[in-house]
């Protein structure tokens, strides 16, 4: 349930403005104001409506509830993709990335194993070795990554990661716009 008084008082304050200030800009009293903030009466919708409009914001805004924002994510939030055969594991980091600008993933390979090509898109792509080492196909281009080096390109070409190794290889991949 939204608290209208609070949310209000939280607004005029945000402003540096007084309640007599307010009740000046919307030719309402002081006390009303002040029962107003403290939940003692109610306004009209055309009230409320004014008061929103000194404050510099609409009726929809005001009672826009912001979804809280996750920051943590857990081992149990996060979802993994794996192709045996072709000897890759994605694990999404971030849930529901492509609700974001940026998508990290850990990537890890098989010896031999590679990530599914992808074709030409805007944005950047941007990895860092963890373990092992990986080849980077750009086009006709490639380039060996060891551990603990990094690489960030525009994906102007058809893509992919190749472990040519002996020993499994994993890295951090961060693409945006989100990709996979």
């Amino acid at each position: 349930m939204i608290d209208i008084g609070d949310k209000i008082k939280r607004q005029r304050l945000k402003l540096g403005l007084t309640q007599e200030e307010l009740a000046a800009r919307t030719e309402l009293s002081k006390g009303f104001i002040s029962q107003l903030e403290r939940n003692l009466t109610s306004p009209s919708i055309a009230t409320l409506m004014d008061i929103l409009e000194t404050l510099g914001t609409d009726i929809s805004a005001f009672f826009l509830e912001a979804t809280p924002q996750k920051v943590v994510f857990a081992a149990e939030d996060m979802f993994i993709k794996e192709d045996v055969e072709k000897g890759y594991a994605i694990e999404w980091l971030v849930p529901n990335a492509q609700k974001n600008q940026l998508e990290p993933i850990l990537v890890t390979l098989s010896p031999g194993g590679e990530t599914p090509a992808q074709d030409p898109h805007e944005g950047e792509e941007f990895g860092y070795v963890l373990a092992g080492s990986v080849y980077i196909f750009l086009g006709e281009q490639k380039h060996r990554v060891r551990r603990g080096e990094s690489f960030c390109f525009q994906p102007a070409s058809l893509h992919f990661i190749k472990n040519m190794g002996r020993s499994e290889a994993r890295l951090l991949w961060v693409a945006t716009p989100p990709s996979f």
